[in-house]
């Protein structure tokens, strides 16, 4: 175990968690269930895969309220399977908690407890308590029975003390092949909870540990490890998920039995997220299939992926303060998150404009040779981030979309004879257009008014419309990736019979625009630096960027669909 410094970095003014945990802990400082002990959490995860947004909201739990009462948190992993486990997880895990604000007090591993570990698996087998079994897996599943119907015995349940102390310290020696035996808890075939049903303590496994090598060729079982994990490190309030409550007695059972230091496990529901799917299997499976570029994918659910996306530890926080735990599972909005982090961003990023598909606009009575510059300001919502000069000149970049030749019905944007405002700019009306041989407008003709430097006229007349632009002299070429939903499907699980959950992908996930034309201010940009591209949406710059290639990701368009769902949940 490594001591560090035990202060959280998250900010205290964030919505604080509406739950019945919060109530249970108050209640048990109130009445020194512990005594004068500190109250003690844990965020245990195994080391198994990269850590993702549902695993958030644990971190947020765990380091979250022991902080509010004055306690302390351990980052412990639960490396008790070394075919899994890999340094790369641990690596990632760390920089995961980190990045989402939290510093744990004690970084521990399950496998720093694997000695005593042992020597409490002895002591069971001399209580009575554990033997060793020969069964195979398929046999010990079949004697375990049903949810209706109780299990049996082992043939071997009955084997002396001396016997399986002896098989036992065999198995810890190498002596038997992987699978051959096991070291089961002798609890009761009968029990209504199966997890109860002389449950499985250690396996054999002849795989090298990412941290102890090959000095076991036995390895405890989550079960088994956790509890007593827990306890060896004073945890006051060990908080999982609910597939967990069923397993509850369990955790008693080994404590209880051990005589060893009172733990308490108490569960609350899963984050479950709209067109999100959060299962390790799965996302590895995406990964290892090409279906995404990696784990850090923007589109991936997992913290590194929606880091690289733009998301922010901020906005993270405040959505699952918002979610909050219960004790019944549920499903939130994808919307909901969204808003938070469109929020934070609003607040934090700085403006610039970009043109994804760039039409070029000429000015033909702005003087040639002529440049100026727009004073602009980098963020409206946040005064003391000051103001940029952005280049102007005879030629310019507007979105293709911001032209029509032949303009639908109310359509308020630029055509031949309609003048629109250029944003910090001038007043402008479309004059002709020039085309290619195939008949598609490749430049807008039109005329300025000086007078209305500024985006303003001195005459007072109206405009119904302000679009964006880009000085094509200073413009800035760059690939823009816009990401959207990994998932077509609210529940990615809905497919029919014989389909496969990867029939729901997004074939719209990704687009790749090569040529997008960006303010000359964004060649500065930084992987930390958050953007809001005016009228486009949030972007930041992506790790793939060189200094001759720029590279950015939109976080999420400027659409805000959750806030009109809450505004009418209200009414």
């Amino acid at each position: 175990m490594t001591d560090t410094n035990p202060e959280s970095t998250a900010a205290s003014t964030e919505p604080r968690l509406s739950n019945f945990l919060r109530d249970i802990i108050a209640e048990d400082v109130r009445t020194r269930k512990y005594g004068d002990a500190t109250i003690q959490t844990r965020f245990p995860p195994e080391p198994n895969g990269y850590l993702h947004i549902g695993h958030a909201k644990a971190i947020c739990i765990d380091f979250g309220l022991a902080d509010e009462v004055g306690g302390k948190t351990n980052l412990r992993f639960d490396d008790t399977n070394p075919e899994k486990e890999e340094q790369e997880y641990v690596d990632s895990i760390l920089a995961d908690v980190r990045w989402l604000g939290f510093e744990w007090d004690r970084l521990c591993y399950a496998s720093d407890y694997f000695g005593q570990l042992y020597e409490w698996a002895i002591q069971l087998i001399k209580g009575g308590k554990a033997y060793v079994d020969d069964l195979t897996a398929d046999e010990i599943r079949q004697y375990r029975g049903t949810l209706t119907e109780p299990g049996k015995n082992s043939p071997y349940r009955d084997r002396s003390i001396e016997e399986n102390l002896d098989l036992f310290t065999r198995m810890k020696a190498g002596e038997f092949p992987d699978g051959t035996r096991v070291l089961r808890a002798k609890i009761d075939m009968a029990s209504p909870n199966v997890n109860m049903r002389d449950p499985v303590m250690y396996r054999i496994l002849h795989a090298t540990h990412h941290r102890t090598g090959d000095d076991w060729c036995i390895y405890p079982m989550y079960d088994y490890a956790h509890g007593q994990s827990d306890s060896i490190e004073n945890v006051t309030h060990s908080m999982c998920t609910l597939e967990f409550t069923d397993h509850q007695p369990l955790y008693r059972w080994y404590i209880e039995q051990l005589g060893i230091f009172p733990s308490q496990q108490i569960e609350f529901d899963r984050l479950n997220i709209t067109y999100t799917m959060l299962s390790k299997r799965k996302l590895l499976q995406l990964v290892r299939e090409n279906r995404v570029s990696a784990w850090d994918d923007p589109r991936m659910p997992t913290l590194c992926g929606i880091r690289r996306r733009g998301f922010t530890p901020e906005a993270l926080r405040a959505f699952v303060g918002q979610v909050g735990a219960s004790r019944t599972n549920g499903s939130t909005d994808i919307e909901m998150l969204e808003y938070f982090q469109r929020d934070d961003l609003n607040h934090r990023a700085r403006r610039a404009m970009a043109v994804l598909r760039p039409l070029k606009l000429v000015i033909t009575n702005y003087p040639e040779g002529q440049e100026e510059f727009c004073e602009v300001q980098n963020n409206p919502e946040d005064q003391s981030a000051g103001t940029r000069q952005v280049p102007f000149g005879r030629e310019i970049w507007i979105e293709q979309d911001d032209f029509r030749e032949v303009p639908p019905p109310k359509y308020y944007r630029l055509s031949p004879g309609k003048e629109v405002r250029l944003r910090n700019a001038y007043f402008v009306t479309a004059q002709s257009v020039v085309k290619d041989a195939a008949g598609n407008v490749v430049e807008v003709h039109c005329t300025y008014d000086p007078a209305s430097r500024g985006g303003n006229s001195p005459d007072g007349r109206k405009v119904k419309s302000t679009i964006h632009w880009v000085s094509c002299a200073r413009a800035l070429t760059a690939e823009v990736r816009l990401y959207d939903k990994l998932f077509s499907k609210p529940d990615p699980y809905d497919f029919p019979e014989g389909g496969d959950l990867f029939d729901n992908l997004n074939p719209n996930s990704l687009e790749v625009i090569a040529g997008a034309k960006l303010e000359p201010s964004l060649a500065e940009a930084k992987l930390d630096n958050h953007y809001q591209f005016e009228r486009v949406g949030y972007f930041c710059l992506d790790q793939d960027s060189s200094e001759t290639r720029k590279v950015f990701n939109r976080t999420l368009s400027l659409k805000d669909s959750w806030a009109k769902i809450e505004k009418n949940a209200g009414a």
